[in-house]
């Protein structure tokens, strides 16, 4: 009975009386059929399908304690249990694990959020109106002439909090134990790049600050305008300084470059920063870690390279349900 809230029980008690088995009930809701027959039961016997009162320890929380943390824990997501342990009105002995087991029951669990592009008002307007200008773009037609590209950071060493280590009691400053990692995570490198339904650019390194000049003299003409020569051919950039300057737009104008619309603040939209993470993960499981700056960039082109293109296919395919998406949740995130 524990497996069915009291929703479920009301919704299977229903299908019961409507002459519904119960095996097809109890593979509904994915539990026994012996669950569901002694729902049944004890329905009959006692005309209820409540749980029976049972010994133990009565609970700490009233119904307004419940009510009391439910609310202020759907009214602001990122609240912790001990603050509304001393939020809570009048004399009370509740700890935060009681706080946590009564947002558990009402389906509130602790989990990492997804982190996200600041999104004002505007930006949404934007999002949901280039996603309405190209809902009706297929992947033959459309999708398939677009050269998707941004620049990416690598860290030399990421420590993201989730690395892990097996020690025992008392060897949390064991040599062995140590994540040692050097200020500032070591640095990193810069890299560019632009991918298609048929191929990919090499792998730009790009060094120090990118300014307008350095963009167009050192990524743009060298590398992006070959990928450029078919007339069909449409080029894809974010709204980044360099990217939207004069001296940019003027050079892309004058090579008669078609180039995308793009709504600000859209990582989301772009299938290459999933290329991105693939990439960073192919480093990270290397066996032989890179020790500098040289390896580290030695290690992504080799794994850029090593890409299946169908994977590169595969996540230009997502660009209609990515318009779907952006549309569907008004300009909002994006499960992209």
């Amino acid at each position: 009975m524990a497996r069915l809230s009291r929703e479920d029980r009301q919704i299977a008690l229903g299908r019961l009386q409507a002459g519904q088995s119960q095996s097809a009930i109890a593979r509904h809701f994915h539990v026994s059929q012996s669950t569901i027959s002694r729902l049944w039961v004890r329905f009959q016997a006692t005309g209820s399908v409540a749980d029976l009162p049972r010994a133990g320890r009565p609970r700490a929380t009233t119904a307004a304690h419940v009510r009391f943390i439910r609310l202020r824990h759907l009214r602001n997501r990122f609240l912790s249990a001990s603050s509304s342990v001393q939020a809570l009105p009048g004399p009370h002995r509740l700890s935060d694990q009681t706080v946590r087991n009564r947002l558990h029951e009402a389906g509130l669990r602790a989990r990492r959020p997804h982190r996200g592009a600041v999104l004002t008002r505007r930006h949404r307007q934007n999002r949901v109106q280039w996603g309405n200008q190209h809902l009706r773009w297929t992947v033959r037609n459309h999708w398939r002439h677009v050269w998707f590209s941004d620049e990416s950071y690598f860290l030399l060493q990421r420590h993201d909090g989730r690395r892990r280590v097996y020690r025992r009691v008392n060897e949390r400053y064991a040599p062995n134990c140590v994540d040692e990692a050097p200020v500032h995570g070591g640095g990193g490198v810069m890299v560019w790049g632009a991918i298609n339904t048929a191929g990919r650019s090499t792998l730009v390194h790009v060094q120090g600050r990118i300014t307008a000049q350095r963009y167009v003299e050192e990524i743009l003409r060298p590398h992006a305008l070959p990928l450029l020569a078919d007339q069909d051919a449409i080029f894809q950039q974010d709204n980044a300084r360099p990217h939207t300057a004069r001296l940019t737009t003027q050079f892309l104008t004058d090579h008669h470059v078609q180039v995308l619309p793009w709504p600000s603040m859209s990582p989301d939209m772009n299938p290459i920063e999933h290329l991105w993470d693939e990439l960073d993960r192919r480093v990270r499981r290397r066996e032989e870690a890179p020790a500098n700056h040289r390896d580290l960039l030695q290690a992504l082109q080799e794994e850029w390279d090593t890409i299946p293109q169908q994977d590169i296919r595969h996540l230009i395919q997502s660009m209609p349900r990515r318009c779907r998406a952006v549309v569907d949740a008004q300009g909002s995130h994006t499960p992209y």
